[in-house]
């Protein structure tokens, strides 16, 4: 939503390339009850180190698959965008989803990928440059603590699941505009789809800061309280499921405190 109050020609306010972004808050507490700062660094390092390192990989990956289950595409439906609108999508990887956030808000419309491992906004800024788009734009910056002021709508997907506390960052999104989409795993699918997610789970369990819990109960529970934050903190909400149950696409639409 724009500072005036109305959707369309928003512009957020972004800090370019955070060299020593700060670190994601875990939520977790040192001994005297307050957040750890050891354990915030390392969370986040984790997560630069993890995609850092699968950068290449990933990128081939996203885009092989970015078809697949028709997930990429409900997202840009979900977020219900104007011509003109800026878009921000955080933990925006290597730019899988600008080609449909792009087409959905216009050649006058905004699109800004916001992550925190320069790795992965090399390969965005890439591809960026390749198709020669010029609203379209790549920032280094922290989910948690995003380099925005005013957007109008925000999109996450596949990026809920690596913060323990994702009630309180999808939260923190919902005072940016009246308009959220997240995507997230969901072990609620088949008894195959689930073994599969399981296996992915484990084998990037440091990235998931997964510990001695079990998997699909960890990323189930972190799911679930995305999808809250939305619910508490939004007007109307919905929720489409994708790929044989594994996937949840929840839409939150307006303010709560306009619910009548």
């Amino acid at each position: 939503m724009a500072e005036d109050g109305s959707r369309g020609g928003a512009r957020p306010l972004v800090t370019r390339d955070r060299r020593r972004p700060r670190s994601v808050p875990s939520r977790l507490r040192s001994e005297d009850g307050s957040p750890s700062a050891a354990d915030e660094e390392s969370l986040a390092r984790r997560i630069q180190r993890g995609y850092a390192a699968w950068a290449r990989v990933y990128d081939w990956f996203a885009r092989a698959t970015a078809s697949v289950g028709g997930v990429r595409a409900g997202c840009a439906r979900a977020l219900d965008l104007d011509r003109g609108d800026t878009v921000v999508e955080f933990g925006c990887g290597p730019g899988v989803n600008a080609p449909a956030l792009r087409e959905a808000v216009g050649p006058t419309g905004r699109v800004v990928g916001v992550d925190i491992t320069g790795a992965m906004l090399d390969r965005a800024r890439g591809l960026a440059e390749r198709r020669g788009w010029e609203n379209v734009e790549f920032v280094r910056g922290d989910a948690t603590d995003p380099p925005i002021r005013s957007v109008d709508a925000v999109l996450a997907t596949f990026v809920t699941s690596l913060f323990p506390d994702p009630y309180a960052v999808v939260s923190g999104w919902c005072d940016l505009t009246d308009s959220v989409v997240v995507a997230a795993f969901a072990p609620r699918g088949s008894r195959s789809a689930n073994a599969a997610l399981s296996a992915f789970a484990r084998l990037n369990g440091r990235l998931f800061d997964l510990g001695a819990d079990d998997a699909l109960d960890r990323l189930n529970a972190r799911t679930a309280a995305a999808g809250r934050a939305l619910a508490d903190r939004t007007e109307t909400t919905i929720e489409e499921r994708y790929l044989l149950g594994t996937v949840t696409v929840c839409a939150g639409h307006g303010r709560a405190e306009d619910r009548g």
